[in-house]
């Protein structure tokens, strides 16, 4: 059995693999001041209720985006399954050629997003991740990972609102009834929903015009569900891409394990 542990900004993912499928998931909140033995408890929580034991673990990938809760989910990782987790790394094999210019700028889950996405659809892709940021990762049908974009997210954009604002309220971030809100919960979900899903159809569409062809748009992260149907270029959404891009990570790594 395999552990898959994406360690975001704001949410930790961590998901359990049987046979290359997604055995059980959970997600925990992103804090550096957490500790190892606080979300050890956590994952033995969640081991204890997949009714999984942590001996029958074989294998541990993680992504990391948070330098600071590395070193943390190492430690617990050693503790709970008495092996050394597999960091994602540009210098791992992807089975895509990465174009980036400096590789060890690209944060991990942004490479097991794209690797993903090119075995789902082996075509030409972008991968739309809704998250603490709005990252935009294009893949050719060569495999070639080219680069992208990325946007603040929908989440720090209403928070931003509030917080540098004297008399904006917070607001659920939901549809409003119209574009044309008539009071000022709506017109703050119109802007900041409908005018984020008009940021993600615009990069799509000037990707498409710059590499001049057609692509393949899919979604995953927190907010996913929230902006594709907003949007008119998103055709698809991956709840669970990254962690899946982990699994696809660890067997091109370290298939004996499995």
């Amino acid at each position: 059995m395999l552990l898959a542990i994406d360690i975001g900004n704001s949410k930790v993912a961590v998901g359990l693999f049987k046979a290359s499928l997604l055995y059980d998931h959970r997600q925990f909140p992103s804090d550096k001041q957490t500790g190892a033995d606080d979300y050890g408890r956590l994952l033995s929580d969640q081991l204890s209720a997949a009714g999984v034991q942590a001996d029958e673990i074989s294998g541990t990938i993680i992504s990391c985006v948070v330098p600071s809760l590395a070193d943390t989910f190492r430690t617990i990782v050693v503790r709970a399954c008495a092996h050394e987790p597999l960091f994602v790394s540009p210098r791992m094999k992807t089975g895509l050629t990465i174009r980036y210019s400096n590789p060890t700028e690209l944060g991990s889950d942004r490479i097991a997003n794209a690797v993903a996405a090119f075995q789902l659809y082996r075509t030409d892709v972008i991968v739309v991740d809704l998250g603490t940021a709005t990252t935009f990762s294009v893949v050719t049908r060569e495999g070639e990972f080219l680069g992208g974009a990325i946007a603040p997210g929908l989440g720090i954009a209403a928070d931003a609102l509030y917080s540098k604002t004297a008399q904006l309220p917070r607001v659920p971030l939901q549809r409003p009834s119209s574009v044309i809100g008539r009071d000022t919960s709506s017109n703050i979900q119109a802007g900041l929903l409908l005018g984020h899903a008009g940021l993600v159809d615009s990069m799509i569409e000037r990707m498409e015009t710059e590499l001049g062809r057609k692509m393949v748009a899919v979604a995953t992260g927190g907010l996913a569900e929230v902006i594709a149907p907003e949007s008119r270029r998103i055709e698809k959404v991956h709840p669970f891409l990254t962690l899946e891009g982990l699994e696809l990570l660890y067997r091109l790594s370290r298939p004996s394990l499995l």
